[in-house]
């Protein structure tokens, strides 16, 4: 089976929006260098909300780790900002809205999702994931 071996990447990322893509294109090529082609579109979608989380509602840098083991492809953002992510608002109710879809797309796209207070390097902040299963 493709990528049966675990493994995991990280991207430190400045707070610039342009990382949003450099997070998805660089996500792309892991999936697709590991045999996980078919993971791709939902991974990227997933990625992209986390990482724009990430640089659009803090002030310092974050970074995007994506890990896969025993069949599960976690993805994640950190950021420097210690504070809970918003909870997620009803697809419904935030169709019509510009922001705040974020957490709403990857509790419905994802397998499961959640976020972790942390301390790094003498800094604080959180890292926020979301799981996929390759069935």
């Amino acid at each position: 089976m493709p990528g049966s071996d675990p493994w995991e990447y990280s991207l430190h990322i400045p707070n610039d929006v342009r990382a949003v893509t450099v997070s998805r294109r660089t996500l792309r090529l892991i999936l697709t260098a590991h045999g996980l082609i078919r993971l791709v579109d939902v991974a990227e979608l997933l990625a992209a909300e986390l990482v724009s989380n990430a640089v659009r509602h803090t002030k310092g840098p974050a970074a995007l780790r994506v890990r896969w083991s025993a069949g599960v492809l976690r993805i994640g953002a950190w950021d420097a900002d210690p504070e809970p992510p918003e909870p997620p608002r009803a697809l419904a109710r935030s169709a019509d809205l510009e922001e705040g879809r974020g957490l709403a797309l990857v509790r419905a796209c994802a397998d499961v999702w959640g976020w972790q207070p942390l301390a790094r390097e003498g800094g604080r902040g959180k890292y926020v994931w979301c799981e996929l299963a390759a069935a």
